[in-house]
């Protein structure tokens, strides 16, 4: 049998995932581990990097053994991106737990840099936060006793989650990443495409201990038997790209008039903005990815608490036992009873990006319950969304009239008609909502030679179109929400 079945690895916040693809797309095996969140003080988030690397082996196996490593033509890797992990490239030990894109440890470092703000942002299309990779490095190469050193000689290596996961599928040969994760660094500059010399000297980090940074869909190395994957013969790796990215990939694509929301974790809303790099004092600039020798652009903005919020719910606050009774929740009362969420548990992300807000809830009353807290929270999700399209919208003079979404909260009927009635625009999703996943097995699928673009994009169908209704209330709601997310800005100073 000729090999034609491609796998993604979809390695997110939460959890781990690989899905294997047949060559017309349909899903043939999927499995699925959780690892475990840290929060060693507050406003800090911290995984184990070995955890996640034996999770990865745990849900790579799981399907391999079900389709059979022979058949496997290709592998993809998609990621949580701007996940700090280091390790000892002699030992593969970390020397110490990976910093996580949420984690706010270094955003006084961030302040205390604000004077470089701007050549930060020219250079690399982001904001000066500690959401990005540069002052993790730093914290971890300042605070882990000889690490400075060890980084200066040599004996250290930076990654993010799939610089460290192909590190160690590869059996240790190749440290590498692709140019749409090199990007949220804060040390790459996203013009020449290149580690940036004074950006690394600013955060005093060693170029030694950087990955190489190839195209999207380049041939990343192969995974081997020998770091415990069941395959007796080598798995070419050839997609290696940031979740966001991949998400856009497979929901967009190359269109300039699209965009994309994925609820996970946080929620990611995209732009594919084409050739160039877009500026704007409000939103990321980033690399998408470089496919097919092809370089494109996109403008981002991340909003740090979005699915987490309903967990919180669920393992916090326990007002709900599921993600999935959130819905059920909401729609059992007719309104949000007054009641206002802003869920800034880790700072306010895009559009607001400040790092001192905190969550905010406003408009209780002795007759508020559950039901209204929960409509509220995902009210919020809307919210959030609705205040970075209208930032997009500002900066890309385009019609905007689909938002295509994807990621578990995608699933939640209530949240997905709120949204399109206060966007006024219809929301598409897929049937297949793992689009981050999907992003990478097209790509790795196309650099194999398994399908082209237009192939694998015409097996995919529509699930669900939530049109809008008009609510002639929606934008006095949409109101309050701003008054109270400035009522929780300036909050930890």
């Amino acid at each position: 049998m000729k090999k034609s079945i491609i796998i993604a690895l979809d390695l997110g916040t939460t959890g781990n995932r690989a899905i294997a693809y047949s060559k017309d797309g349909a899903v043939l095996a999927s499995q699925y581990e959780e690892f475990a969140q840290h929060f060693p003080q507050p406003g800090w988030v911290e995984h184990d990097a070995e955890e996640i690397w034996h999770s990865t082996k745990t849900v790579l196996n799981g399907v391999l053994d079900k389709v059979g490593a022979e058949n496997v033509a290709a592998l993809g890797i998609t990621n949580q991106r701007e996940t700090t992990v280091i390790w000892d490239k002699n030992t593969g030990k970390p020397i110490h737990n990976a910093i996580v894109w949420q984690c706010r440890r270094t955003a006084d470092r961030c302040r205390a840099l604000s004077a470089h703000a701007d050549t930060i942002k020219t250079k690399t299309g982001l904001f000066l936060d500690a959401y990005f990779s540069a002052t993790k490095i730093e914290w971890l190469l300042d605070n882990v006793a000889g690490a400075q050193d060890a980084a200066e000689n040599g004996e250290l290596l930076f990654g993010t989650i799939d610089t460290w996961i192909l590190w160690n599928l590869t059996h240790k040969r190749v440290h590498a990443t692709d140019v749409s994760n090199a990007s949220r660094t804060m040390v790459f500059n996203i013009h020449s495409r290149e580690w940036d010399d004074d950006l690394l000297s600013l955060f005093n980090v060693p170029k030694a201990i950087l990955p190489e940074v190839n195209a999207t869909d380049a041939h990343f190395g192969d995974v081997v038997a020998e770091s415990g994957i069941h395959t007796t013969q080598p798995i070419p790796v050839q997609a290696v790209i940031g979740d966001q990215q991949a998400a856009l990939f497979a929901q967009c694509g190359f269109a300039t008039d699209q965009i994309k929301n994925t609820y996970g974790t946080g929620l990611f809303v995209m732009a594919n903005s084409g050739s160039l790099p877009v500026s704007t004092d409000r939103l990321v600039s980033t690399i998408g990815w470089d496919i097919n020798h092809v370089v494109n652009y996109a403008l981002e903005g991340s909003v740090f608490i979005g699915g987490s919020l309903i967990q919180w719910l669920r393992d916090e606050l326990g007002i709900i036992m599921s993600a999935h009774e959130s819905d059920s929740l909401a729609k059992s009362v007719t309104s949000n009873g007054g009641v206002v969420v802003v869920p800034a548990l880790t700072g306010l992300g895009a559009p607001h990006w400040d790092p001192t807000a905190r969550g905010t809830i406003l408009g209780l009353t002795r007759g508020s319950t559950k039901a209204h807290l929960a409509r509220a929270s995902l009210e919020s999700l809307a919210y959030q969304t609705r205040d970075v399209i209208d930032a997009i919208k500002a900066a890309i003079p385009q019609e905007f009239t689909t938002l295509k979404v994807d990621g578990g909260a995608s699933e939640n009927s209530f949240l997905m008609q709120f949204q399109a009635d206060l966007l006024t625009m219809n929301i598409q999703k897929p049937a297949a909502t793992e689009s981050t996943a999907l992003g990478a097995a097209m790509i790795a699928g196309m650099s194999a030679g398994i399908w082209s673009e237009e192939k694998i994009r015409a097996t995919q169908t529509l699930s669900t179109t939530y049109t809008p209704i008009y609510n002639p209330e929606m934008e006095a709601h949409y109101s309050r929400w701003k008054r109270a997310v400035e009522r929780a800005k300036n909050w930890d100073i």
